[in-house]
């Protein structure tokens, strides 16, 4: 038993050694162009180099967590095969071991990564991304004022919004639990809005269930609307950049944004999407690593370790796409996202299966 744990630890260490290098290799080729993509709006409003640089700064986390599948694919074909040289591998084949029991302690250490990540994906990276957006939107535009727990509020002439949350629709947005307050030239409160939700299209902006409350020298008169065109030049444009997408949300945000929705009966496909991508997203990761691992067993009969490896990063890649290919797909057939998931995840378990029941 003392030879086997060591053979485990063995298989850990070169494991998580790959997968750290690769990760932060790709976390830096993922920053590295966002930078550039970043500096194409460098001039507009008070966005300069070094906003470019801090904005992206705060969206790492996020992108560690994004890249994280890819890494352990790598990672773990990369790990297995540099004992491969060194005939490492083969001496543990030889010695009894099954490649079960290898592939088992190499996917263990890519779980013990995985759950620093997700715990990081869940609290650092949503919170981080709020500040890379408040940071890009406060720069870019001189109408928003600020995004914070209190939602986003922006300025148009004397009147200031403000909005509890925000959905992104291309260059559009749609605002939920609005309020308008309207000030006169000294300053003074004039008027209070309040709107379930704000909606831009063609014609401007329109609030929807709508009540104003006009403050006079003595009473308060209450109107209610059930659409009411709000004549503002507010660019949406610039309230998209405020708007956290619900990809880059935790659970329990992607959770109470899916019940407002639901109990407001307005559609929240793409928040039940998010939802389920991100509670799968352990287990998805995890089943990844363990399909693609036989490529790595491949090297101890023929081939290189380059392109054993090459071969795992395009299986790691196209089956990236192709889920969200399958994610977009049934977003459109409205089928459900739970299914949509659960369906790949047994794909996976079935073809790890299968090969580690046939090639012990």
């Amino acid at each position: 038993m003392i030879g086997l744990r060591r053979t485990d630890r063995l298989v850990a260490a070169s494991v998580l050694r790959a997968l750290l290098a690769v990760w932060v290799l790709l976390v830096a080729l993922d920053a590295f162009t966002a930078i550039a993509d970043e500096l194409a709006a460098v001039g507009k409003g008070s966005y300069t180099v070094a906003t470019a640089f801090a904005h992206v700064a705060w969206t790492l986390p996020r992108r560690a967590y994004e890249v994280f599948p890819t890494a352990a694919v790598i990672g773990a074909l990369a790990g297995l095969g540099a004992l491969a040289p060194t005939a490492e591998l083969t001496a543990m084949r030889a010695g009894g071991l099954s490649k079960a029991r290898i592939a088992g302690a190499a996917a263990g250490a890519a779980g013990a990564a995985l759950a620093l990540v997700a715990l990081g994906g869940e609290t650092i990276a949503p919170w981080a991304e709020r500040h890379a957006q408040q940071l890009q939107a406060s720069a870019l535009s001189e109408d928003l004022i600020a995004i914070g727990r209190t939602g986003v509020w922006a300025r148009d002439g004397s009147t200031l919004l403000n909005a509890a949350r925000g959905e992104s629709r291309g260059d559009s947005v749609v605002l939920f639990e609005v309020k308008v307050y309207e000030f006169d030239a000294a300053g003074r409160l004039q008027r209070i809005s309040t709107a379930a939700r704000g909606e831009h299209g063609e014609g401007g902006w329109v609030l929807r269930d709508v009540v104003r409350q006009t403050l006079g020298d003595d009473a308060v008169a209450t109107e209610r609307f059930v659409d009411y065109a709000w004549p503002s030049v507010l660019d949406p444009r610039m309230l998209t950049l405020s708007v956290v997408k619900p990809r880059h949300l935790g659970l329990a945000d992607l959770a109470t944004g899916i019940e407002y929705l639901e109990r407001n009966e307005l559609e929240a496909g793409e928040w039940h999407s998010a939802f389920w991508r991100r509670a799968f997203y352990p287990l998805n990761v995890l089943l990844l690593v363990l399909a693609a691992l036989p490529f790595a067993f491949g090297t101890l009969r023929s081939g290189g370790l380059g392109k054993r490896l090459f071969i795992g990063i395009l299986f790691a890649i196209g089956w990236n796409l192709a889920q969200r290919a399958l994610g977009n797909v049934g977003a459109v057939y409205g089928v459900d996202p739970r299914l949509l998931q659960a369906l790949p995840a047994a794909a996976l378990a079935l073809a790890a299966a299968w090969y580690f029941r046939r090639h012990a």
